[in-house]
């Protein structure tokens, strides 16, 4: 059997801080994102670009984010869920193993939020397994609307069968999704307490990893002052059996 290491973290599109306070942190992320030692990593608030930072900022990266986050050897793949005035950001997947392809649907469910779900399908040690990174609403009834077209996405595109793992920011400040994402057979790790926001007190689960078709070994999350510097959330780490 094999045992797959996937995080998820929010890195709130790289950058830290309010006025002339705010910093740039990809950098740091970038370790960050090699020190978790995944086979898959999901990340959400991840900036295509940004016009207006690009200039603010000398060391801004020439790659884009989910490509500079990328470790050697991995593959990235990134969608756009939001367009701004500036650039554009969304949701990212780094993988260690062999990408076969990847899709992306819009769940934005008013127009003041835009979301979407990233599918990606990967080749693990002979299997495939269907990785989908979401970042959800701030409306606890959009939320909910979100995960039904995520079962109905789901159900077309992803084989009964297939191992399937949905991770990301789930923006559930009360685990009401915990029902919903059961009855599509998806489950995470209700009996551990592992609170992801904010960074530097962390109280609420809002960082989920689900899966249908694998094991849950074990999961944690990171602590220290460098973790609460990088961004609002901390990183989920979790070791799934195949």
């Amino acid at each position: 059997m094999s045992i797959l290491r996937v995080a998820t973290y929010n890195i709130h599109k790289g950058v830290q801080g309010l006025g002339p306070a705010r910093r740039l942190e990809i950098h740091n992320l970038a370790h960050a994102v090699e020190q978790f030692d995944a086979d898959i990593v999901c990340l959400q608030e991840v900036r295509r670009h940004h016009r207006k930072l690009e200039k603010q900022f000398t060391r801004w990266p020439d790659l884009d984010q989910a490509g500079y986050l990328s470790p050697e050897g991995y593959e990235s793949v990134y969608r756009t869920n939001a367009i701004t005035r500036h650039g554009e950001h969304g949701n990212a997947l780094l993988s260690r193993w062999p990408v076969i392809d990847s899709k992306h649907s819009d769940v934005s469910d008013h127009r003041f939020e835009q979301r979407g779900l990233l599918h990606v399908r990967l080749f693990v040690d002979g299997s495939e397994v269907h990785v989908v990174v979401v970042h959800l609403g701030l409306i606890q009834a959009s939320r909910e609307r979100q995960v039904q077209r995520l079962g109905q996405y789901i159900e077309v595109e992803v084989p009964e069968g297939a191992p399937l793992i949905v991770a990301g920011d789930f923006n559930d400040w009360g685990a009401q999704l915990l029902k919903p994402m059961a009855h599509l057979g998806l489950r995470t790790f209700e009996d551990i307490r592992l609170p992801t926001y904010p960074s530097r007190l962390p109280l609420l689960h809002l960082d989920r990893i689900f899966v249908r078709g694998l094991r849950r070994v074990s999961a944690h999350v990171p602590h220290g002052k460098a973790w609460t510097r990088m961004s609002d959330h901390l990183p989920l780490i979790a070791e799934l059996e195949l």
